[in-house]
C-alpha cells in the first residue's frame, strides 16, 4: 500500500486501534462491570446482543471515517473497513437467533482477502505465503473453537463461510463499481 502516506500513518492506525478494538473492549467490560453480561467469553447467544451492537456501531463509525476523511487512503484500506462493519453486523443479526462464530467470521475474511487479492494477480508470490499461512490460523481457530466447546461444526463452518463470502461480494462490488 502506498497510501497513507507515512506521516498520517499513525493517525489511520489510531483510528482504526480505537474503533475496531479500543471501544468495543471497553463497551464489553463496562457491560460485565455493570452486570449486565456475566463472562466476557460471551458463550450465551443472548448476552452477545449488545456488545455485538456496540462493536458494529464502533466498526461502523471507522468505516465512515476511512470513506469521507481527506487523507490519501489507500482504496483496499477503506473496502476492508466497510467489510469489517458489515461482518460485526451481520453478526449481530445471525446472532440474535443463533450462535455464529464471529472468530470464524474474522478468520474467514482474512482468508478471503489474501485468496481474492492471490487470485485477482494483484499480489506478487510472496503473497501466497500469506495465504498459506491464514488458512493454517483459520484451522487453528476453528479447532480452538471446537476444541474449547465454544460452539458446533456447523457454527464454526457458517462463520468461515460468512468471513469468505463477505470479501467476495465486497471484492465483486468494487470491481462491478
Amino acid at each position: 500500500m502506498l497510501y497513507p502516506l507515512p506521516p498520517d500513518r499513525w493517525l489511520v492506525v489510531a483510528v482504526a486501534f480505537g474503533f475496531t478494538f479500543l471501544l468495543p473492549t471497553l463497551c464489553t467490560g463496562g457491560l460485565y462491570w455493570a452486570g449486565v453480561i456475566d463472562s466476557l467469553e460471551l458463550y450465551d447467544r443472548r448476552q452477545r446482543t449488545l456488545p455485538f451492537l456496540a462493536a458494529a456501531i464502533s466498526f461502523g463509525v471507522a468505516a465512515w471515517f476511512f470513506l469521507h476523511t481527506d487523507f490519501a487512503l489507500d482504496a483496499l484500506l477503506r473496502y476492508m473497513m466497510v467489510g469489517m462493519a458489515m461482518a460485526v453486523l451481520l453478526t449481530l443479526f445471525i446472532s440474535l437467533r443463533w450462535k455464529i462464530s464471529a472468530h470464524a467470521v474474522g478468520v474467514g475474511g482474512a482468508v478471503g482477502l489474501l485468496a481474492l487479492l492471490q487470485l485477482s494477480g494483484l499480489a506478487d508470490q510472496e503473497a501466497l505465503w500469506w495465504l498459506l499461512g491464514s488458512l493454517l490460523l483459520a484451522g487453528a481457530v476453528l479447532s480452538a473453537r471446537l476444541q474449547l466447546q465454544s460452539h458446533t461444526p456447523a457454527q464454526v463452518w457458517a462463520g468461515l463461510v460468512l468471513g469468505v463470502s463477505l470479501v467476495a461480494g465486497v471484492g465483486v462490488g468494487v470491481a462491478l463499481a
